[in-house]
């Protein structure tokens, strides 16, 4: 469904369609460049939560203008599949600020048994005060092994690289550490604190 013209009434009957599959351990929704918005992602994130066998969740919207409603309803059902192992999030070009990234890192601290997170922001409005509430949901996840993390072309500063960072040091667990922050604002020393 990549660039296709599904609207929020189409995303309300995937997400009814969803939720009736509540033995799913896996599941991968590509619905990249669609206009979902978000009150559609209400019903993707109504229906996930129905899932709570899942322990692999593959969802990508980006370019969907879901603004930051939609990660709140996504937080939502994430936070209810709580056998996930692995989360992978594409929500770039999508108008998100650091009130959509507090639902997310709220969301994704519930995700207690997540080993694998790949998460992509990129092209979004987020600022400091965004990668604080990140940072914060992060550090819940002590068994991440694997964590990607893509927030180019946002505002992150200094003061949100240190944030950020300090919740991945929290994340003792970790192997595998890949972070993009390709024309943010965080700086040398923001590079540092991150480190």
């Amino acid at each position: 469904m990549f660039k296709s013209t599904l609207d929020a009434n189409d995303a309300k009957w995937l997400g009814e369609g969803i939720e009736k599959c509540v033995s799913l351990t896996s599941l991968r929704l590509d619905l990249y460049e669609n206009n979902i918005g978000g009150n559609g992602t209400r019903w993707l994130g109504e229906g996930i939560a129905k899932c709570v066998t899942l322990t692999s969740l593959t969802l990508n919207l980006g370019s969907n203008r879901i603004g930051n409603i939609g990660p709140k309803w996504l937080s939502k059902g994430i936070a209810k599949c709580v056998k996930l192992t692995s989360l992978n999030l594409f929500l770039g070009i999508n108008s998100i600020t650091y009130n959509g990234v507090k639902w997310l890192g709220e969301g994704i601290a519930k995700c207690v048994t997540l080993t694998s997170l790949n998460l992509n922001l990129q092209c979004n409005s987020i600022d400091e005060k965004g990668a604080k509430w990140l940072g914060e949901g992060i550090a819940k996840c002590v068994t991440l092994t694997s964590l990607n993390l893509n927030l180019r072309y946002n505002s992150i500063d200094e003061n949100g690289a240190k944030w950020l960072g300090e919740g991945i040091a929290l994340c003792v667990a970790l192997t595998s550490l890949k972070i993009k922050l390709r024309l943010t604002d965080i700086g040398n020393n923001g590079e540092k604190m991150l480190l």
